[in-house]
């Protein structure tokens, strides 16, 4: 793999790691599971993996048909999810938490917790899916791969996480996951505005890196 692609892959780490902070959210996961034993929190962190993994790579591997089904053009969908991120972010830096990226004031049946909220929206909201189209939507099959396989790696990560939040939230405090969560929506916030650049140079033809 070349230093294009090396460079590539770890900007779409960088981008989903930011959207889905699996750290920060390992005290939500707590606080969603927190009448379940051991086992079940282990069984509640592999149903909401699997099916965030589900709806993420749906929309990774279909993002050029979605967008000549509904005739989304690449400039369009760009600045629209560059300002979508954008937002995300500036709400992660000034608030506890994205209302975009997850709702915490839902209140949900235990056994249904694994499919809402925590597949949806909290790791296979809005900004991942933006963010893993505008990754997929105009490159190659070998960069659709790079995709795909560096959101698996996340998902790892994150039921990690999830299995985990005792011993992190233990190890780090509360007061260190929100400052990681902030540094992610600075991030975040970055990684739209490139976006909406990006969207503009080619709605209008801009030459230059």
């Amino acid at each position: 793999m070349d230093d294009h692609l090396y460079t590539f892959a770890l900007t779409v780490f960088t981008g989903f790691f930011a959207i889905m902070n699996p750290i920060a959210n390992t005290p939500i996961f707590m606080g969603l599971t927190q009448e379940l034993d051991e086992q079940g929190k282990k069984l509640v962190a592999k149903k909401a993996c699997l099916i965030a993994l589900l709806i993420e790579l749906s929309f990774i591997v279909m993002g050029k048909y979605i967008f000549e089904l509904f005739g989304i053009t690449i400039p369009a969908f760009k600045l629209t999810g560059g300002i979508l991120l954008f937002f995300i972010g500036f709400e992660m830096l000034y608030a506890h938490k994205s209302k975009v990226h997850s709702n915490q004031s839902v209140k949900v049946d235990i056994d249904s917790v694994a499919v809402s909220p925590l597949a949806i929206p909290i790791l296979a909201g809005p900004g991942t899916i933006v963010t893993g189209m505008n990754f997929a939507g105009n490159g190659s099959f070998l960069k659709l791969g790079i995709v795909a396989a560096i959101f698996f790696i996340m998902i790892l990560l994150t039921y990690l996480s999830f299995v985990l939040s005792d011993q992190i939230v233990k190890k780090l405090g509360r007061n260190m996951i929100a400052v990681i969560g902030k540094i992610m929506g600075l991030i975040i916030a970055i990684i739209g505005t490139d976006m909406i650049i990006t969207g503009i140079k080619l709605a209008f033809n801009i030459q230059g890196s």
